[in-house]
């Protein structure tokens, strides 16, 4: 180079790219661990809503002066992946979740597709796990 010229040396540049190469390296499995967290957070939010939902329904069904029961049933859905057209957990949720991660299994249980996680309902306890 000659005098006034500025700009980075070939070494530099090989430099700076390994650098920005094992940062990449180090940070993608953190990204995988980060959808997976998600996942599980996003599933927790239902349940959580679920479970609050029944007792609401049954704080509903005690300020009427019953007995306060839980619901009969979560939804009217039929088995097979929850959509706009077959929603779960309408009878304690305004709308439902209509999310195609949630399936309503025939033998009236829940699976939580991306985690692989399987919720009962039990209806003489009001318990959603």
């Amino acid at each position: 180079m000659t005098k006034g010229e500025k700009g980075f040396t070939m070494i530099e540049l090989i430099l700076v790219i390994t650098l920005l190469g094992i940062l990449a390296v180090v940070a993608l499995p953190r990204f995988f661990n980060m959808s997976t967290g998600a996942q599980t957070a996003a599933r927790e939010g239902v349940v959580g809503s679920v479970r609050s939902g029944i007792a609401l329904w049954r704080a509903n069904d005690l300020v009427q002066g019953n007995s306060g029961s839980y619901p009969t049933a979560l939804d009217s859905a039929s088995a097979g992946a929850c959509n706009t057209t077959n929603p779960c957990f309408g009878n304690v949720l305004e709308q439902g979740i209509q999310d195609g991660n949630w399936t309503r299994n025939a033998d009236g249980t829940y699976t939580h597709t991306p985690t692989s996680s399987t919720f009962t309902y039990t209806t003489a306890a009001g318990t959603f796990q």
